[in-house]
C-alpha cells in the first residue's frame, strides 16, 4: 500500500515537472512584441515601405513581432512618444528626429544604444555609419541613436526652364551670386506683371530652422555647440545668411515674399511653378516618379564653403522596456541597417543610405548608374554639419523659427529677429549651461 502511494506521488511529481517544462517552453516560444513609432509626414510615401520592411523582418524572426504606429510629423512623434513614456506605456523602439536627442536624454526616456550593443562586433557596427550622420547621435561619450531615415538638403532644378532662360541645364548655381542671378533669370511674369514662374522657392514652415542651415552652413557658421547648451543665432554670418534668404524675395524678386509651405514646395516644383527648390533628398523618389520634365539635383551653393545640415530620423530604444524587449529592438535595428536593407530603403525613398557599405551593394551600384542624382546627398555628407539641436530643443527651435518668419514676412529685420531669438535661447538654455 505504502509502495503504491509512493509510486503515485512520484508520478504526480513527474507530471507536474513535465507540465512546468512544457509551460516554460511555451513561454519561451511566445514572441517578443515591439511597438514601433514612426513619423510619416516627411518626404515621400513611406508607410507601405515600412509595413513591407516589418513583414520581411518577421518572416525571418518569428520570435519577434513589430507593430508600427504612424505618428505624423517628427514633432508629433516625439510628443506622442514622450507622453506615452510618462504614462508608462512607451514604444520599445522608435524612429524620431535625430535633432531631438537632447530632449530624449533629458526626459530620461531612452537608453544609450551602446549600453545594449556593447560587444566588439557591436562597436564595429556603430562605427560603420557615415561620421556626419553620427554627429546628432553621439553625446557625452555615448551613442544614443542609430541612423536610419537620414537626409541632407539638396537643390532640385527644372532643366527645361534653365534651357529656356539661356542657362546651362546641366549645371546648378555653384554659389550665392550665381543663385541670385539664376533665380532672377528664371522668374517669369505676364504682361500685367504677375509672376507665372518663380525662380526659386525655399520653404520656411515646418523645418524653417533646417532650411536656414542651408544658408548658414555655406556661410561658415554652426548655430549651436556640440553640448547643445549654447547657440550662435545672431552671429554675423547667421545674420548675413538670413539677409540673403530675405533678399531672394525682397531684393531680387525671384521668390515669393512671406512664408513658403514645406509640404507644398515639391508639388509646386512638379507643377512647374518654381524652377529651383530646396528640400530633402527624401523627396527624390517622389519627384522622380511624378516629374514630367528632366530635372537635376545639386548640392547647396557655397558662400565661403559648401555643405548642408544632416537631417532625418534615428532609431531610439526606450528605457521602460524589458531586457528581452531591448534585445529584440536591437535585433530589429541591426537587421534594418544591414547594407542590403539600408540600400533598398534609400532606393525606395530617396533618403541617404546610411553606411558606405550600403553604397557598395550591387543594388545600389545599379541604382546610381541609372540615377546619378541619388549620389548627390551622399557626396554632400563630406561637408555636412549636425542638424540644429539643443537641450529643450522644441522651445529653442520655436524661438528660431519665429524669428525666421518675422524676417521673411518683413515684420523684423534679420538682425533684430535673430537678436531676439538668441536672447530667448539664452534664457531657455541657462539651466543647462555648465
Amino acid at each position: 500500500m505504502r509502495r503504491t502511494i509512493l509510486k503515485t506521488f512520484a508520478a504526480t511529481l513527474a507530471t507536474l515537472a513535465l507540465g512546468g517544462l512544457t509551460g516554460t517552453a511555451v513561454a519561451q516560444q511566445k514572441p517578443v512584441e515591439l511597438t514601433f513609432y514612426y513619423p510619416v509626414a516627411v518626404g515621400g510615401p513611406v508607410t507601405k515601405i515600412i509595413n513591407d520592411l516589418v513583414a520581411d523582418f518577421e518572416k525571418t524572426h518569428p520570435t519577434i513581432k513589430v507593430k508600427p504606429v504612424y505618428a505624423g510629423t517628427y514633432q508629433d512623434s516625439v510628443v506622442k512618444a514622450l507622453t506615452a513614456a510618462k504614462a508608462g506605456t512607451p514604444p520599445q523602439v522608435a524612429v524620431l528626429a535625430a535633432a531631438d536627442v537632447f530632449t530624449l536624454i533629458d526626459e530620461d526616456a531612452v537608453v544609450p544604444i551602446d549600453s545594449i550593443a556593447n560587444t566588439p562586433a557591436d562597436k564595429q557596427w556603430l562605427d560603420s555609419f557615415y561620421p556626419a550622420l553620427m554627429m546628432n547621435s553621439r553625446i557625452d561619450g555615448h551613442t544614443w541613436g542609430v541612423p536610419f531615415q537620414r537626409s541632407t538638403i539638396v537643390m532640385y532644378w527644372n532643366k527645361d526652364m534653365f534651357r529656356e532662360a539661356g542657362l546651362d541645364p546641366e549645371r546648378a548655381p555653384a554659389n550665392w551670386t550665381e543663385l541670385a542671378s539664376y533665380a532672377q533669370k528664371l522668374t517669369r511674369r505676364d504682361a500685367s506683371g504677375n509672376v507665372t514662374q518663380w525662380g526659386i522657392k525655399v520653404p520656411s514652415t515646418g523645418f524653417g530652422y533646417w532650411l536656414f542651415q542651408a544658408f548658414t552652413t555655406p556661410a561658415g557658421i554652426e548655430l549651436m555647440n556640440a553640448s547643445g547648451n549654447k547657440t550662435f543665432l545672431n552671429a554675423p554670418q547667421a545674420v548675413e545668411s538670413l539677409q540673403f534668404w530675405v533678399d531672394l524675395a525682397a531684393k531680387y524678386k525671384a521668390m515669393p515674399t512671406g512664408s513658403i509651405e514645406w509640404g507644398t514646395t515639391p508639388k509646386d516644383f512638379l507643377e512647374k511653378k518654381a524652377a529651383i527648390i530646396y528640400t530633402t533628398t527624401g523627396n527624390l523618389t517622389n519627384i522622380r516618379t511624378n516629374a514630367t520634365f528632366p530635372f537635376g539635383v545639386g548640392k547647396m551653393p557655397s558662400k565661403v564653403r559648401g555643405g548642408s545640415p544632416t537631417g532625418g530620423g534615428n532609431f531610439y530604444v526606450f528605457k521602460k522596456s524589458t531586457p528581452q524587449e531591448k534585445e529584440a529592438a536591437m535585433t530589429f535595428i541591426k537587421w534594418a541597417t544591414t547594407p542590403e536593407r539600408a540600400a533598398q530603403f534609400g532606393i525606395d525613398t530617396g533618403y541617404v543610405a546610411v553606411t558606405p557599405a550600403a553604397w557598395e551593394t550591387p543594388a545600389m551600384k545599379d541604382y546610381v548608374r541609372k540615377v546619378p542624382a541619388a549620389a548627390v546627398a551622399r557626396d554632400q555628407l563630406g561637408s555636412s554639419v549636425a542638424e540644429f539641436s539643443t537641450h529643450d530643443n522644441q522651445r529653442v527651435t520655436k524661438a528660431l523659427n519665429d524669428a525666421l518668419q518675422a524676417a521673411l514676412t518683413g515684420t523684423k529685420s534679420p538682425k533684430q529677429a535673430l537678436d531676439d531669438a538668441q536672447r530667448e535661447a539664452d534664457r531657455i538654455l541657462r539651466p543647462y549651461a555648465r
